[in-house]
């Protein structure tokens, strides 16, 4: 064995060098005002652990057992001073750190619109944000560019210093959208729309990945961002455009397909308000968004005859979904919508096996006669109220 332990630990301390600081040291003005909270906070904190840390080492050191020179007070019980110190340093720390955090809390709300692009740097007002719509699927990125018209997947870019507006849901169970050199982590969930404003300031290629475990293919929910100047980012949505193949709904579905470890894919054009009907559920044709049944269950529902407004799913990604609630054969809301559209839906409905109209009995019991509630037999042996004429 080596007469110096010490020198055992030099290859952990040589692997250590390698390890990513992107937290702390992010190319984005919202991760950067995120690190540096995370280091006031942490320094904050120090001054109370440090001081406890060597303290307590003192005494232990000056209290030994063999130091016979150590002042032994077995009667003691308090000191005003020493609480003082105690109790006042801790507060002091809390308020500080309460009133940090509380300013930190607004100020990088990730639903609030930037107000600066870096410090000192103030977004000019006719800066138009670039928009992203962002979709997490089974397992990969599907990201919209609604002001260009292009759509990819595992693949993003933005301009460097202009501001990005990200709206984000998920097309299956909860995510989390994360950049670290960006901005903080995010959640995207299935049915509703969270938002996260945020720039980049120096051009790079920088990862994202998925911050929540979500299934099987998680840890392939990975792709790259890109910062470019202008110029080539300009360049890159003309790449873009010219790729082969659009993003409509038949697209979508089988793009919506679990799959993993999937590579960038382009898509030189998309169907318009595809991102809105994911986040409404209802990219199936002929499905009812839930923004047309929260208006309608509003108005008092449809009554009885909705409970017949079903459909059969023509692809069900979660393979049960509707057979709760609509019985065996999977089905969902059918969407409301012009007359020709109804009656092509009636059209290509499979025929509905009629209930059986049979009275209930109840446990097993025959049927009550009209002469048993002294009553004159009606027509068809049922009962008959006698006429008040």
């Amino acid at each position: 064995m080596s007469r110096h332990p010490i020198l055992v630990l030099l290859p952990l301390l040589a692997m250590l060098s390698g390890c990513n600081t992107v937290v702390l040291s992010p190319s984005g003005d919202v991760a950067t005002q995120q690190g540096n909270l995370i280091i006031i906070s942490t320094v904050l904190m120090l001054i109370i652990i440090v001081p406890v840390m060597i303290l307590t080492v003192l005494f232990a050191w000056r209290y030994r057992h063999t130091n016979t020179n150590a002042r032994y007070e077995p009667d003691w019980d308090h000191s005003t001073r020493l609480e003082l110190i105690i109790w006042a340093a801790p507060l002091l720390i809390i308020i500080c750190l309460g009133a940090i955090t509380w300013a930190a809390t607004h100020l990088l709300d990730p639903y609030r619109p930037l107000d600066r692009i870096a410090p000192g740097r103030p977004v000019a007002e006719d800066t138009q944000p670039l928009e992203v719509e962002v979709t997490a699927l089974d397992w990969k990125w599907l990201f919209i560019y609604p002001q260009y018209g292009i759509a990819t997947v595992n693949e993003l870019a933005a301009p460097v210093d202009r501001p990005i507006n990200f709206r984000i849901t998920s097309a299956s169970v909860m995510n989390s959208f994360y950049i670290p050199a960006l901005a903080g982590q995010i959640y995207a969930m299935a049915g509703m729309e969270t938002k996260l404003h945020a720039v980049i300031n120096a051009p790079g290629a920088y990862e994202g990945f998925s911050a929540n475990y979500s299934g099987h293919g998680f840890s392939g929910m990975r792709f790259r961002f890109h910062g470019m100047a202008d110029a080539d980012f300009d360049g890159w949505v003309n790449e873009v455009r010219a790729a082969d193949g659009g993003l409509d709904t038949r697209a979508y579905l089988d793009l919506e397909r679990p799959s993993e470890n999937v590579a960038p894919i382009r898509y030189a054009s998309v169907e318009p308000d595809l991102f809105r009907r994911i986040v409404n559920m209802c990219v199936e044709p002929g499905k009812m968004c839930m923004s047309e049944m929260m208006a309608i269950d509003a108005q008092g529902g449809l009554g009885m005859a909705g409970i017949e407004n079903t459909r059969p799913l023509a692809y069900d990604k979660l393979a049960k979904r509707g057979t709760a609630a609509f019985g065996p054969d999977p089905s969902y809301v059918a969407s409301i919508c012009s007359t020709d559209e109804a009656l092509a839906m009636i059209r290509e409905a499979p025929a509905r096996t009629p209930v059986p109209a049979t009275p209930v009995l109840g446990a097993g019991l025959p049927a009550p006669t009209p002469a048993a509630f002294g009553l004159p037999p009606g027509p068809a042996g049922l009962m008959s109220r006698p006429s008040n004429s």
